[in-house]
């Protein structure tokens, strides 16, 4: 764990080498991920500017190196820096764009286009491993059920679907894109 809901910000987080995600604790306790975090993204600052205590979590994948930066020091350098503050402006308004279609997506679409476009979402963020078809994480099945916003059995049976019809193939935990413009279409059509 790198912070827990409810608790205050006090740094600004960087991960330099890692994945992260971000997640919130829903109903019955199922998680809900609301955002991952790749190499060189900052994190855990929204709640400090808001004056109020983290509503998420993050949680590391893997071994990860954060760098932390004491949330005081950002705030005295944004007031001096009207570059600086523009910066993270951009970023907060980037991650609310992608949050407002991430709800969008997450309530309309039906299982199959949500769990496709998780699919390629986590292609974008963390690529391909060296064979340019498998995806470079390895997600239990709970974690890429809590991207999609869907029940493990649902995500597990959806996923075995995928593989009939040649979209993916999959090795335990490894998952290889066999023909992305079919997942592309699916993720599309909803």
């Amino acid at each position: 764990m790198i912070y827990f809901e409810d608790d205050y910000p006090k740094d600004m987080m960087c991960l330099f080498k890692g994945k992260v995600k971000i997640f919130k604790s829903g109903v019955g306790g199922r998680s809900q991920i609301i955002r991952m975090v790749r190499p060189v993204q900052y994190f855990g600052y929204r709640a400090y500017f808001a004056n109020e205590p983290y509503i998420t979590a993050a949680s590391a994948f893997e071994a990860c190196v954060v760098c932390m930066i004491p949330l005081e020091i950002v705030e005295q350098f944004l007031r001096n820096n009207g570059q600086l503050a523009m910066f993270f402006i951009q970023q907060l308004s980037a991650d609310l764009g992608i949050a407002d279609q991430r709800v969008v997506n997450l309530t309309q679409k039906h299982i199959r286009g949500r769990l496709a476009e998780s699919l390629i979402f986590l292609k974008e963020s963390y690529g391909l491993e060296e064979d340019g078809a498998t995806i470079n994480i390895y997600l239990a099945r709970e974690d890429l059920a809590n991207l999609s916003n869907m029940t493990t059995s649902n995500a597990i049976r959806t996923l075995s679907t995928f593989v009939d019809e040649r979209v993916i193939t999959i090795d335990g935990r490894k998952i290889k894109i066999i023909d992305e413009d079919k997942l592309r279409k699916i993720s599309r059509i909803g």
